[in-house]
């Protein structure tokens, strides 16, 4: 199966280096890496066009002007350029452990949504992989919470993944889905501009379509560097567009993927 790996970045060179580093060790690769850019400046843009040349993955550069946070756009103009028939979403400061992209290959089903977990890294030890340029991590490593999110058994994933019809847990850095699937509810809603809430409409339209959503734990592992808090002033707005999705039982929205498909 073709897996178009998208992750998306924002002015964050040194972290994405290390997600990309650890892309490169994965034992099933990608088919394509698509880096979706919310408008980083020249010197970002000029660091993943030398990683890139010296890389052996598949990488297309999607870059959008910088008029503000605009991940839903991002990420819709990134699987429109994507040739894979399942796509892996993640964030750009999410090393990924070696197994991830084989983790969501083999659950993956028609008209399901899987929403993966993290392993959540403290700042002290976000610097100091930043520094080394590490990316060796396990369930042993010290500065990790959540540890148990760092735990990878077939059986304890078979046991403890569920499905659910909600949106409840809903993050961007860990899903995926069958391309064909994201573009029957057309794809992420280009209306959500600031930070929060795009990605639990999207799963929203999803769930109303009559898809199924899989919890997955204990396999598709991650780990998330530590980052400051994004501003939620815009949650107020963004809040009323999901919950007039949910009021309204959506499963499509007039502004969403189909800009960008041909």
């Amino acid at each position: 199966m073709n897996v178009s790996l998208i992750i998306t970045t924002y002015n964050r060179y040194d972290a994405l280096e290390l997600v990309l580093n650890s892309i490169e060790n994965q034992k099933v690769k990608p088919y394509e890496l698509i880096i979706a850019d919310d408008g980083s400046d020249q010197m970002t843009k000029e660091n993943i066009k030398k990683y890139i040349k010296k890389s052996s993955l598949n990488i297309i550069h999607s870059w959008q002007e910088d008029i503000g946070f605009r991940l839903a756009r991002s990420r819709n103009r990134a699987i429109g350029l994507s040739k894979g028939e399942y796509i892996v979403i993640i964030d750009g400061d999410m090393i990924l452990d070696s197994n991830f992209i084989a983790d969501h290959i083999f659950h993956a089903k028609k008209h399901q949504f899987i929403q993966g977990s993290r392993v959540l890294l403290t700042e002290e030890k976000t610097l100091n992989l930043l520094i080394k340029g590490n990316i060796s991590l396990s369930f042993f490593s010290k500065g990790i919470s959540n540890r148990k999110n760092a735990i990878r058994s077939r059986i304890l994933s078979k046991i403890f993944s569920f499905k659910s019809k909600n949106i409840h847990g809903t993050r961007g850095c860990n899903m995926s889905f069958f391309k064909e699937d994201c573009i029957a509810v057309n794809g992420f809603n280009n209306e959500f501009e600031g930070w929060g809430r795009e990605d639990s409409e999207f799963v929203m339209r999803f769930l109303n379509s009559g898809f199924r959503k899989l919890n997955l734990r204990f396999a598709a592992i991650q780990f998330h560097l530590w980052h400051g808090k994004e501003s939620n002033k815009s949650l107020p707005k963004n809040d009323e567009i999901l919950n007039n999705t949910i009021s309204k039982k959506l499963s499509w929205c007039p502004l969403g993927l189909n800009e960008f498909l041909n």
